[in-house]
């Protein structure tokens, strides 16, 4: 292999999530440049997809041993991050998600030997939420301490990992991304037909439906808009609050305005049918549905929460508010969907930020930045306007 060609372990969790969707999209991007990726994990990730040159999948098997009261998934998952960086001479371990990974990470390091590097990708809750229970803070901040190099999706979440765990380790800042020949507006009249008539609106929402995401604050945005705006709302995704979204719609008397599509692969077409996305979350570190969204001409309207502003600026791509202020949410939205040239202006604004400061290319540069730094080699310099052509 070309001495710049790395060997790269990647870790994430496979299912749904945007830890996973962002792990597998760069272990892709990276294998298309000539390095080799093997990804570690229980499942083959859901974004994996077909068969790609450079890619490969080595599952872990928990071992039900009958001693085990629980099958320990944490040390299975070491021992065959370790077993695969002696067997392919992994230069490095690239883990998403702090809990368990960085520290089975470390655990497999151990075994491996001193020459196996980690990098630790801190994607949100696993420090926004797991690193406030106490029982494990002292862990997480283990795998982080012991990570030759740690990358946050935003600079909301670097502050708060450094004030919730005490850390004084650099981490380096590194934004979530979209592959551009993937996610750009789509000529989807035909199926926008299906979903909304011509003088109608079609507003987005596209969650795990977690508490935290506020659905019943979607709602509400849309029942206000609906007042001034003949529209719909779709719902994409499944989860928690699925339920008591649904009774919360039927009690509006929204049935009839309301579709709820389920999880969907083709995200990119779905995106592209709407006029604008709704993000009402209490808490993002980043936001990457608004960036699919800003990526197809989207614009977002939402809450100034976590890492959201970092990701859409005001007034230009979209439109934040406080957190629960469905009235000012609602009041944005209306004037973009009433504003012929200023949905024009934001959507073209959208396009030409998600290309340029959220190109696959430029944050798949920077990750390699990081893997030659840590390894000690040269580290190549990044000609931005080269890579990402608006």
């Amino acid at each position: 292999m070309n001495s710049d060609r790395l060997k790269i372990g990647i870790t994430c969790y496979p299912s749904l999530g945007g830890s996973g969707v962002v792990a597998t999209e760069l272990g892709k991007l990276l294998a298309e440049k000539g390095h080799q990726v093997h990804f570690i994990t229980h499942s083959v990730p859901f974004r994996l997809g077909k068969f790609h040159k450079n890619i490969f999948y080595h599952e872990v098997e928990v071992n039900d041993y009958y001693v085990f009261k629980y099958p320990p998934y944490d040390l299975s998952l070491a021992s065959k991050m370790a077993q695969v960086a002696k067997m392919e001479q992994l230069d490095l371990l690239h883990v998403h998600y702090a809990v368990p990974h960085a520290v089975c990470a470390f655990l497999a390091k151990e075994m491996a030997g001193s020459d196996l590097k980690v990098i630790t990708t801190l994607h949100g809750t696993d420090i926004t939420v797991l690193g406030q229970d106490e029982s494990l803070s002292d862990m997480i901040r283990l795998g982080i301490e012991r990570s030759d190099a740690v990358t946050a999706v935003s600079q909301d979440l670097i502050r708060e990992t450094r004030e919730l765990l005490s850390i004084d380790k650099p981490i380096d800042l590194a934004y979530n991304f979209v592959d551009k020949r993937v996610y750009y507006p789509r000529d989807v009249a035909s199926m926008r037909r299906d979903f909304v008539k011509p003088d109608e609106k079609l507003l987005l929402h596209i969650s795990n439906f977690r508490p935290v995401k506020r659905i019943g604050d979607v709602v509400d945005v849309f029942a206000k808009v609906l007042r001034q705006v003949p529209s719909k709302l779709l719902f994409v995704g499944e989860g928690p609050e699925l339920s008591k979204t649904i009774c919360k719609v039927k009690e509006m008397g929204l049935t009839d305005r309301v579709i709820f599509a389920g999880k969907q692969d083709d995200v990119a077409q779905v995106i592209s049918m709407a006029d604008v996305m709704l993000l009402p979350s209490e808490k993002e570190s980043f936001g990457l549905v608004a960036l699919e969204g800003m990526a197809c001409g989207v614009p977002t309207v939402g809450s100034n929460a976590g890492g959201i502003p970092e990701l859409i600026t005001h007034g230009e791509t979209g439109f934040l508010a406080g957190i629960g202020d469905t009235e000012l949410m609602a009041d944005y939205a209306v004037r973009l969907l009433q504003d012929d040239s200023l949905y024009e202006a934001m959507s073209k604004a959208c396009l030409d930020r998600a290309r340029r400061t959220f190109c696959n290319d430029l944050i798949t540069a920077q990750y390699e930045q990081i893997y030659y730094r840590v390894l000690g080699r040269p580290v190549p310099e990044i000609n931005i306007n080269e890579m990402c052509q608006a």
